[in-house]
């Protein structure tokens, strides 16, 4: 189970979907930056730049960004993105032990094509709740604050009503079908990848079941997660940044960068990618572990009180 050791008592759930999704938040306000640099290479090349400005490299793009527009414009988005994760990540990574103990009848040790089912479910169900707060959030990170360059939005709550006004409901859940595709991929690759890495180092006795486990097996699960998840994820940046009309679907959105741009088009921004996952992953899933072990020592007391 993820972020359990054999001997712990499983928490209840809403314990681990509390403290996925705070653990989530913590590491969003970390990584931020990388994800706002990574949004800003995955469209370069779709339009022409904006005052000659040319991105080149995550920390290219993090220095010209605080350089054109400022250190606030690395967080653009980031109110969105916290919303996001409140819920997102508690339900694709609080429900994932819960979703594979139910597909194996709660047997323990299940297959690796159990946990893949696992990860692809809550995966996909979490982006059905939280689609539109994803939307938002990628285009305000694709804004740009300069003086003379019109600003979509100005806030975040008026992002949503602006949307919903000018495109409807399919708006806010534009992009839906690689999203879940998407994140299917990347919750059944991080979750089982981490939960594979973590098992053969305490299998072998590499490690015991402490931090530098956890550092391990994270930022192993960042990497692979990137590489698979990578394509997927610039098509669904793309086509939930563009304004009505300039794609047909999310398919003629991937076609036409292949076409126009190459296939190297689809690993636009994957250092970055990578950075940000690999971080990502390190201070969610190490956060997740200690405030779920903090919440049960309070519920513990809790109930010793009373």
């Amino acid at each position: 189970m993820v972020g359990l050791k054999p001997s712990d008592v499983p928490p209840p759930l809403g314990v681990k979907m509390a403290s996925a999704g705070a653990a989530a938040c913590i590491a969003d306000i970390v990584t931020f930056p990388l994800d706002t640099a990574k949004v800003r290479l995955q469209i370069q090349g779709e339009k022409k730049s904006v005052a000659g400005i040319r991105y080149r490299g995550v920390f290219g793009t993090i220095s010209t960004m605080i350089r054109t527009e400022g250190p606030k414009s690395l967080y653009n988005g980031l109110v969105a993105g916290l919303q996001r994760q409140v819920c997102f990540a508690s339900v694709r990574i609080g429900l994932y032990d819960n979703v594979k103990n139910f597909y194996t009848g709660g047997k323990d040790n299940p297959g690796v094509l159990i946990r893949i089912l696992a990860g692809c479910t809550t995966g996909a169900m979490a982006v059905s709740f939280a689609q539109p707060t994803d939307v938002v959030k990628v285009r305000f990170q694709a804004q740009m604050n300069l003086d003379g360059v019109s600003r979509r939005y100005s806030g975040t709550m008026q992002a949503y009503r602006h949307i919903f006004q000018n495109e409807g409901l399919r708006g806010l859940w534009k992009g839906t079908l690689p999203n879940i595709t998407r994140n299917a991929l990347v919750n059944c690759t991080e979750l089982v990848t981490y939960d594979l890495i973590k098992e053969a180092i305490l299998r072998h006795k590499l490690m015991s079941d402490n931090l530098p486990c956890h550092f391990v097996s994270a930022f192993g699960a960042g990497f692979v997660t990137t590489v698979i998840a990578s394509p997927v994820d610039v098509v669904k940046t793309r086509y939930m940044n563009s304004p009505p009309g300039q794609y047909k679907s999310a398919i003629n959105c991937a076609w036409t960068m292949l076409t126009k741009e190459g296939p190297t088009a689809f690993y636009k921004g994957f250092v970055p990618s990578f950075l940000r996952l690999g971080s990502w992953n390190v201070v969610m899933f190490v956060s997740f572990e200690q405030i779920k072990r903090a919440m049960m020592v309070t519920k513990k007391r809790i109930e010793v009180t009373n």
